[in-house]
C-alpha cells in the first residue's frame, strides 16, 4: 500500500503527465505566444496562453467561493509583496527567457523530446534558483529587496480580496471578480480564428484545468495529513530546484507535490515525442550558444525566485488566486523578453521601440 505522504507527488506526476502531453503534442509555449505576436502579428497562440490563466483563475475562484480552495494560505498571498523585487525579477526572468528561447516549462517539454541545450538550461534554472532561496545570491537577494517588503492584509494576505479588505471595500469582491473573468474571456475570444481553432482552445481549457487541480489537491492534502503540506498550484523555477536537490541528496523527506509535476511533465513531454517520432538528440552548436543558455538559465533561476515565480508559476498560478503580484509580474516578465528578442533579432535591446512590430 503506498504510503498516504506519497500520494501527494504522485498526484503531482499524474497532473504533471497531463500537462506535458498536451503542451508538447500541441506546441504550448510562452515565449513563441509572445513571439508570433510581436513578430507576425498573430495573436491565436497568446489567446491560448490568456485562456490557460482563465481557466485556471476561474476554475480557483469557484473553489475559493465554495471552501475547497483557500487562497489566503497560498504561497503568493502569504509572501509580503515586494514590488521592487517581482518587477527585477520580472525583468531578469524575460531577459533569460529570450537568451535561452524559452521558460522553465518549456525547458522541461523540451527536455522530454531530447534536447540536451534544455537539459543545460534546467540545470542552470535549478543551481541559480537553490543559490537564490538559500545560497550566495540569496544574501544579495535579500539586502536589495527585503527594505521593500510590504504586508497588504493579514487575514487575506497581498491578493485582491487582501487589498479590497484594506481599503473597506470587500463586499466589492465578487462582482469584480466577475467583471474580470468576463473582460479577460471577451478578448480570448472575439477574435474568431481563435475560437474556430480548436486545439488551440483546448489546450488552454486542459492546462488551466491543470493548474486549478493543482490548488484543489493540495487544499485536500492539507486539511486531512498529519504533516505539512504546501498549497501549491504549478511552479517551474524553485521547484526544478528542488527536484535537481532531491536527485543528489538523500534527505529522507518525501518529495512535494510541484516535484513530482516537474517529473510528471518531463515523462509527458517524451511520451508525446515518442508518439509523433519526435525525439531527437539535441546539443548546442557552439561555446557562444552554451553560453547563452548558461547566462540565461542563471537570469531566469535568480529572476524566478524575486518575482516569486515563472510565466506559469507567477503569473497563471498567482493570477488564478488574485495575487496582486501577478499583473506586474507579466508586465516585466514580457518587457524583460520583448528586450531580450529585440537584443538576438533586431540588433539592439532597445531596437523594438523604433520598430514597425512596436505598435502591435
Amino acid at each position: 500500500m503506498i504510503a498516504t505522504a506519497w500520494l501527494l507527488p504522485l498526484s503531482g506526476i499524474g497532473i504533471g503527465i497531463v500537462m506535458g502531453f498536451v503542451a508538447r503534442r500541441y506546441h504550448f509555449c510562452t515565449l513563441g505566444a509572445l513571439e508570433r505576436y510581436w513578430y507576425a502579428g498573430d495573436s491565436t497562440r497568446l489567446r491560448s496562453w490568456v485562456l490557460v490563466a482563465l481557466v485556471a483563475a476561474a476554475l480557483t475562484q469557484t473553489s475559493e467561493l465554495f471552501g475547497l480552495v483557500d487562497g489566503s494560505r497560498t504561497f503568493y498571498a502569504t509572501t509580503p509583496l515586494n514590488l521592487l523585487g517581482v518587477a527585477l525579477g520580472g525583468l531578469m526572468f524575460g531577459l533569460g527567457m529570450a537568451l535561452v528561447g524559452t521558460c522553465g516549462f518549456g525547458a522541461l517539454i523540451r527536455l522530454g523530446g531530447g534536447s540536451l541545450r534544455a537539459a543545460v538550461a534546467l540545470t542552470g534554472i535549478a543551481l541559480s534558483a537553490l543559490a537564490a532561496q538559500r545560497g550566495l545570491t540569496a544574501q544579495t537577494r535579500v539586502a536589495m529587496t527585503e527594505p521593500f517588503d510590504m504586508t497588504v492584509s493579514a487575514a487575506h494576505g497581498a491578493t485582491l480580496a487582501g487589498l479590497l479588505d484594506r481599503i473597506g471595500l470587500y463586499g466589492l469582491l465578487i462582482p469584480l471578480t466577475i467583471c474580470a473573468l468576463v473582460a479577460i474571456g471577451y478578448w480570448v475570444f472575439r477574435d474568431p480564428a481563435f475560437r474556430a481553432n480548436r486545439e488551440r482552445v483546448g489546450v488552454g481549457l486542459v492546462l488551466g484545468l491543470c493548474v486549478a487541480l493543482g490548488w484543489l489537491i493540495t487544499s485536500y492534502f492539507a486539511s486531512v495529513a498529519f504533516f505539512p503540506v504546501q498549497i501549491e498550484a504549478a511552479n517551474f523555477v524553485g521547484p526544478v530546484g528542488d527536484a535537481l536537490f532531491q536527485i543528489i541528496v538523500t534527505t529522507g523527506e518525501v518529495p512535494h507535490y510541484a516535484v513530482g509535476l516537474v517529473c510528471g511533465v518531463v515523462l509527458g513531454a517524451a511520451v508525446a515525442a515518442w508518439r509523433a517520432d519526435d525525439i531527437r538528440w539535441e546539443a548546442c552548436d557552439d561555446a557562444r550558444e552554451l553560453s547563452r543558455h548558461v547566462f540565461g538559465s542563471f537570469l531566469m533561476g535568480t529572476g524566478g525566485i524575486m518575482a516569486l515565480g515563472c510565466t506559469i508559476g507567477q503569473v497563471v498560478s498567482a493570477a488564478s488566486v488574485f495575487a496582486l503580484s501577478a499583473p506586474l509580474a507579466f508586465a516585466a516578465m514580457a518587457l524583460g523578453a520583448r528586450i531580450g528578442l529585440s537584443l538576438l533579432l533586431e540588433g539592439g535591446p532597445l531596437a523594438f521601440l523604433r520598430s514597425p512590430h512596436a505598435a502591435r
